[in-house]
């Protein structure tokens, strides 16, 4: 029976982001960004995750823990010598396999299913999840030929002023027959700008082998977001905390003012529920049904049952928690 596996990318230092911390340990509504990754990798039936480490790893696996398996990269070859790492726990397995960067936390399950789905169904060797944005700049393009079919990825350092105009580009998700893969791996040159091992030249050597390529774009484009600074961290943060204060209100909470309320990623609300201005939900908290929380609460990890109205004391500060019958 095939398998279906993923490979995370999260061994680079991230030199943009001017910190200690890995760049993907910085967290987006209070979860660092690989988790969100790997959260979404955990909704299909994967068969094994592969998380390649690098710089800082045992922060890295001190945060995933035992949740998934890991492979070194000892030095910063490119993202094609990065997949290689996996070869010991992934290279003579038949199946499909999902890549995917540690630092797009923004994706979406429903999407990386889709790409699979369509992957298996076409039967083909590569597919790639594409991008339509606005403004091209510092992605890789995608190069078709006649036929509309895909011939290549660019790298923007690499490509030429037609190429660069090309407004198709590569999301950095990627699914591949296994098999295949790992033999196109060892095929992969560094003849180019960066001299680096590029995962997306893998594209090219299979295409000259006659193998099918294939290509979904997705839907929203903030899904592809990846995170290389601190500004495109707290773009992600926006959307993401805006997609969370509309799942709850979608689904039975009150929030009188999503603009000055924020709502970590792991927090749980219940149905009917109040939030007041100014409240911070932060870490585990959990509310049950029909609570009244704020105004200019900060609550991290609380618990709070049903019927609870959680407030702020002004002349100390304090948080109180009563009962309340509504």
């Amino acid at each position: 029976m095939s398998e279906t596996f993923a490979v995370v990318l999260a061994a680079g230092k991230g030199t943009r982001m001017k910190s200690d911390l890995p760049k993907v340990l910085h967290e987006v509504c209070g979860k660092p960004m690989v988790e969100h990754v790997i959260d979404q990798l955990n909704c299909l039936s994967i068969d094994k995750i592969v998380t390649i480490v690098g710089h800082q790893s045992e922060r890295i696996q001190d945060q995933l823990g035992a949740a998934v398996d890991y492979a070194h990269q000892a030095e910063q070859l490119g993202t094609a010598h990065a997949v290689k790492m996996s070869r010991e726990q992934l290279g003579h397995r038949e199946g499909s396999t999902l890549i995917i960067t540690g630092d797009t936390p923004l994706i979406s399950s429903r999407t990386l299913s889709d790409c699979l789905n369509l992957h298996k169904e076409t039967k083909s060797a590569a597919t790639i999840l594409t991008m339509l944005p606005e403004d091209p700049t510092g992605y890789g393009r995608i190069i078709r030929n006649e036929q509309g079919e895909v011939e290549r990825i660019v790298e923007e350092k690499d490509a030429s002023e037609q190429e660069r105009s090309v407004n198709e580009v590569n999301s950095g998700i990627f699914c591949f027959d296994n098999r295949l893969l790992f033999e196109a791996l060892d095929l992969v040159s560094t003849d180019n700008e960066q001299g680096e091992y590029y995962l997306p030249d893998v594209i090219e050597v299979l295409q000259r082998k006659g193998k099918r390529i294939s290509a979904t774009s997705v839907k929203d484009v903030k899904e592809g977001l990846g995170i290389n600074d601190r500004t495109q961290l707290a773009k992600a943060e926006n959307i993401l905390q805006k997609r969370i204060t509309e799942f709850y209100m979608e689904n039975g909470v009150t929030i009188i003012d999503p603009f000055s309320t924020y709502i970590g990623a792991d927090v749980t609300i219940g149905i009917d529920t109040v939030i007041e201005p100014r409240t911070h939900l932060r870490g585990k908290t959990n509310l049950g049904t029909n609570c009244i929380v704020g105004p200019d609460v900060d609550l991290e990890d609380y618990q709070a049952p049903n019927r609870t109205k959680v407030q702020n004391s002004s002349r100390t500060n304090d948080i109180s928690s009563l009962p309340y019958v509504k």
